[in-house]
């Protein structure tokens, strides 16, 4: 059974972790701020926390702490 980790950041629930078979996290966002990352794939899930966090934080995404997001899915800049 896969289980899924609780994406919060300062009490704010942005999502749900996925862990995929490959040993990547797969995000699936549930807050519209960031909806720009929804359904991509990061390397570990503190890359993803830390990328959602500036998200939340700033408003808009910092390319130079992107580590990984799947192929093919490319938040805009």
């Amino acid at each position: 059974m896969i289980r899924s980790h609780v994406v919060e950041i300062d009490g704010i629930f942005a999502g749900a972790a996925v862990p995929q078979h490959d040993g990547r996290i797969r995000f699936i966002a549930v807050d519209v701020r960031v909806d720009d990352l929804d359904g991509s794939v990061w390397p570990t899930l503190g890359d993803l926390r830390r990328v959602v966090r500036g998200l939340l934080k700033t408003g808009h995404l910092v390319r130079a702490e992107i580590p990984e997001i799947r192929a093919g899915h490319r938040p805009p800049p």
